[in-house]
């Protein structure tokens, strides 16, 4: 895929930021409430209690100190505890719309590309605002640029499997250019009544433009030298939430339509196999673990990336070949290793190899191997 390269990304931020400590003290107010409000049947023993949260326990658990969301005030009232939106007219852009368009400027800015230049937006990202009109369309008609769009979601792998599909697009000849987006609102979907999950996710966008090799200034952007995808299904992180929730005879709680994942399942079993897929991948191309400058890894958990680099390198890994991006984002899904990829990619020099992995609910993967132009 040597023809395929990488030649810039952008990264869009939300202006709200909300720390451990904002966040424990909202998760324990209603936490103290739910209590109270059950007082009589915790009591009778027919209710268990809530437990209190603390930023020590996230910070231990996944590496976690802060996140970006797109409305603060209501996920931290204990009587709402999710962002509030703003309803929008047909006629407006949605908001991963502009979060996608706030990410996409920086990123043909630094290729020194234009819209007019882009021949496919591909969207690639875990939420979707709607069934229908793909958002990736609606993304192109307010950048004014593509031929046509799409939307692909392979729930935290998405970039990754985003990546390969602008690649194959490429590799064939149906498109010079294909602008890979990431807008990702987490916050909507996380449940932030539950002790065990309500730190995880952040909201951001981020995106990647991929050209035909000889459309590329020579020193410019990184080879995609391959990609490679896995899947394997599993229900340990699963949302239940689809067009068919109110023609269900049962109706399914809240929380059962929200983000819901089996934890220690999930280390246990997308660790080892997201190791030996990179492992295997970067065999396949005549490589060695002393040959990867830079692992840019989901930013689902520290202790997890650590495993996998681990088991990548033969050693813990040293101040620099595992960048993270965790302590200030959290879990942002399919756009966190393009953050990674974005923040930590300027330094390196031509001939420099790196592998971007992107790994999740599914269970699905895939890795794309890096060389610096």
């Amino acid at each position: 895929m040597s023809n395929v390269v990488l030649t810039a990304s952008g990264l869009y931020t939300p202006p709200e930021a909300i720390s451990n400590d904002e966040l424990v003290a909202s998760f324990n107010a209603y936490v103290d409430i739910y209590n109270e409000q059950h007082a009589d049947d915790i009591a009778a023993g027919r209710v268990a209690p809530l437990s209190h949260s603390s930023s020590e326990f996230i910070t231990k658990a996944s590496g976690i100190e802060s996140r970006y969301v797109v409305d603060k005030a209501g996920i931290l009232d204990p009587e709402v505890m999710h962002p509030r939106i703003r309803t929008r007219s047909n006629d407006e852009p949605s908001l991963q719309c502009e979060m996608a368009l706030a990410a996409i400027g920086p990123c043909l800015e630094a290729a020194g590309r234009r819209a007019e230049d882009i021949d496919v937006v591909l969207v690639a990202c875990s939420n979707l605002p709607r069934p229908y009109p793909a958002l990736a369309v609606e993304v192109q008609e307010f950048l004014g640029g593509g031929r046509y769009g799409f939307d692909l979601n392979v729930a935290c792998a998405s970039a990754a499997f985003g990546i390969q599909t602008a690649a194959d697009m490429i590799r064939s000849g149906s498109a010079r250019r294909v602008l890979m987006v990431n807008p990702e609102i987490c916050s909507a979907h996380l449940n932030f009544r539950d002790r065990d999950s309500h730190f995880i996710f952040g909201d951001v966008c981020t995106a990647a433009l991929l050209e035909h090799a000889d459309d590329v200034p020579a020193g410019q952007g990184f080879e995609v030298l391959g990609t490679r995808l896995a899947t394997q299904f599993s229900n340990n992180i699963r949302n239940n939430f689809g067009f068919l929730n109110r023609s269900e005879i049962e109706p399914r709680s809240d929380a059962d339509r929200l983000f819901v994942q089996n934890g220690r399942r999930v280390f246990k079993e997308v660790g080892p196999m997201v190791a030996e897929m990179i492992v295997n991948h970067v065999g396949e191309h005549e490589l060695a673990a002393s040959d990867l400058k830079r692992l840019w890894l989901h930013q689902a958990n520290i202790n997890m990336n650590t495993l996998i680099a681990k088991r990548v390198l033969g050693r813990a890994p040293e101040n620099g070949e595992m960048p993270s991006v965790l302590a200030e984002y959290g879990n942002t899904s399919s756009a966190s290793p393009v953050i990674v990829f974005h923040k930590f990619s300027d330094d390196l020099q031509a001939g420099d190899v790196g592998v971007l992995c992107g790994f999740g609910a599914g269970y699905s993967a895939g890795s794309v191997v890096l060389r610096r132009r």
